[in-house]
């Protein structure tokens, strides 16, 4: 299997199996300098890991990772940083019954189709588990972010579990870390736990939004035609598991606008340009306007459910399954801390792209 690989100077490979000994990345191009330990990426990682509450998946993992190499007396030193979390809590025997059968709704039959081999052990290399090593290159490249460019701060929250969206006239940041969906609106979050509570009893699963924000985004960061910093955020997010759509911006609902309600008005301020609104998602032919970095993406249900659904086993017949094991009622609330760590990484990879083109080179206004 080829392509385990993404980004461009700040390159991230990952590596593991749901259900092997361990798994990890390989992170290439990271600057030297950064102060980094283990704690400061737990930190991030104690955030994505399952079994917190009862709206999660009840493996058991602690997701504690250990840096292997590129890192010398507490700081980066330019060269590839290895990190590594052992899996603890596999039952790979709640797998057993679906070694023949394809489930439904997951890569099963795809990586069957393509490799004429699969894991079957909770989806070997097309598992959510996979994700868990995303936040820990995230991690890596929020510290180094931290010391190149310290006003960028990037953010993730959900704004609807299935049909039941956020009031924005209630946003409140401050509630995003004081409940379990990473919502920021509480009565939403209070009517969701209920509304996931009553799926979860009758093995059912839903879907979500996520959206997420890097604000203090400095202009310039991407490039025409096919390094734009959208497209490279826009397939970050399209490559977590489970996202089936990704918008910048006001995304699709742009289609609904007329020209003149569309388009960010600017004027001059003290400080540069200001934009009357943020329609574009704070990104214009694909290079950063300074604007906040505004995308979204939707989660679809987790598939392993304990609803009968029919299938096929690997021979052709017809037959019918049911996924037991610990799932993840509604996966996206574990998306969350992933989609900050992947646009952490493509938002580092622009800058130190952007510094290696430019420089200190670019157009002046005012």
């Amino acid at each position: 299997m080829s392509l385990n690989s993404f980004g461009h100077l700040f390159r991230v490979t990952t590596w593991g199996e749901s259900h092997g000994p361990a798994l990890g990345a390989t992170v290439d191009g990271c600057p030297p300098g950064v102060a980094i330990d283990e704690a400061v990426l737990q930190h991030w990682l104690d955030k994505r890991k399952p079994g917190q509450n009862k709206y999660t998946t009840q493996r058991r993992e602690a997701d504690a990772v250990r840096i292997l190499s590129g890192v010398f007396e507490g700081r980066t030193t330019g060269t590839p940083i290895q990190l590594m979390i052992e899996n603890t809590d596999q039952r790979s025997k709640d797998y057993g019954d679906i070694a023949e059968k394809f489930r439904p709704g997951h890569a099963d039959i795809t990586y069957w189709q393509k490799y004429g081999i699969r894991d079957y052990r909770g989806g070997g290399r097309s598992s959510a588990r996979e994700t868990a090593a995303r936040v820990a290159a995230g991690g890596l490249a929020r510290a180094a972010l931290a010391h190149l460019a310290p006003g960028i701060e990037i953010q993730g929250y959900m704004v609807a579990m299935g049909p039941r969206g956020i009031d924005r006239a209630r946003f409140d940041e401050q509630q995003i870390d004081q409940n379990p969906f990473w919502c920021p609106d509480p009565v939403s979050a209070e009517d969701w736990a209920g509304y996931l509570d009553h799926l979860r009893k009758s093995g059912d699963s839903v879907g979500a939004v996520i959206e997420v924000i890097a604000r203090g985004v400095p202009a310039g960061l991407g490039a025409p035609v096919y390094g734009k910093l959208d497209t490279d955020i826009a397939a970050a997010l399209m490559s977590i598991n489970a996202v089936k759509g990704v918008e910048i911006g006001d995304g699709m609902a742009a289609a609904t606008l007329t020209g003149a309600e569309n388009a960010d008005e600017i004027r001059m301020g003290s400080e540069g340009p200001v934009f009357g609104s943020n329609h574009a998602g704070g990104v214009l032919g694909g290079i950063s306007t300074g604007q906040d970095v505004v995308a979204r993406f939707a989660v679809k249900p987790t598939s392993s459910i304990l609803t009968t659904r029919k299938t096929i086993t690997r021979s052709g017949a017809e037959t019918d399954i049911i996924t037991k094991g610990r799932h993840d009622p509604c996966v996206g609330i574990r998306a969350v801390p992933v989609a900050e760590a992947m646009m952490a990484c493509v938002i580092l990879d622009h800058w130190l792209l952007h510094r290696g083109q430019i420089g200190d080179a670019g157009g002046r206004i005012g």
